[in-house]
């Protein structure tokens, strides 16, 4: 992981390709040049070289140029687009903050969650899940309206301890008519790292990386 800062492999690639692509561009000119310019010296005078034609040729050289150029200017935009990116996300580094993806770093056998009812529950279903997608835990959550904390101990159903890492909570509830409730989910830690290796800034909470959109609150 590196601290707020672009891939160097990213740009620099992007700008070889460019600049061979104009290079590639500049010889394919320069022979279409050289031809033309011998057919005009070994043309007939009595029947002379259609100007479409190589008219024609000359504007599709300029819009490849042109495309080349674009580019070229928008890889730029993009390198300098990362870079901001990672500037503004330096501003975490350090600071207590709220996540709403349902995620939390499970350490040292502790991870802790927040879910909120908007309503009274008749029924509530706490389900964790691995980075893989797999269900380690399953249980009864709260049923009242408010708010409601959960710290788990990193144990699945069976008792085994499970290896720290990033979890993601989701909490099923229904009220006494059967329709579903739709509670929010929350977790905190401190940003440590961020990570610019994906070229989008994900800042490093315990085990897990999550992107700046999945947070709510900045603390000190």
């Amino acid at each position: 992981m590196s601290v707020s800062s672009v891939p160097a492999t990213t740009t620099a690639t992007g700008t070889s390709s460019s600049s061979n692509a104009a290079k590639q561009l500049s010889s394919n000119f320069d022979t279409f040049l050289s031809l033309l310019t011998t057919q005009l010296k070994n043309q007939d005078p009595t029947s002379p070289m259609d100007s479409n034609q190589f008219t024609q040729q000359l504007v599709q050289f300029s819009q490849v140029e042109q495309q080349i150029d674009t580019n070229t200017n928008l890889k730029a935009l993009i390198a300098q687009g990362q870079t901001n990116a990672g500037t503004t996300a330096t501003a975490y580094l350090g600071r207590n903050v709220s996540v709403t993806n349902g995620m939390a770093s499970l350490a040292n056998g502790a991870a802790n969650w927040t879910y909120s009812l908007p309503a009274t529950a008749a029924t509530s279903v706490l389900t964790i899940m691995n980075d893989s997608g797999k269900v380690v835990y399953a249980g009864l959550g709260e049923t009242g309206q408010g708010n409601h904390t959960l710290a788990w101990d990193g144990k699945d159903n069976n008792g085994n301890t499970l290896p720290d890492g990033a979890y993601t909570l989701t909490v099923t509830a229904k009220d006494a008519s059967g329709a579903a409730i739709t509670p929010s989910v929350a977790s905190a830690g401190t940003v440590t790292q961020i990570d610019m290796t994906s070229g989008t800034p994900q800042l490093v909470i315990g085990n897990m990386e999550v992107g700046i959109a999945d947070i709510a609150a900045v603390g000190s």
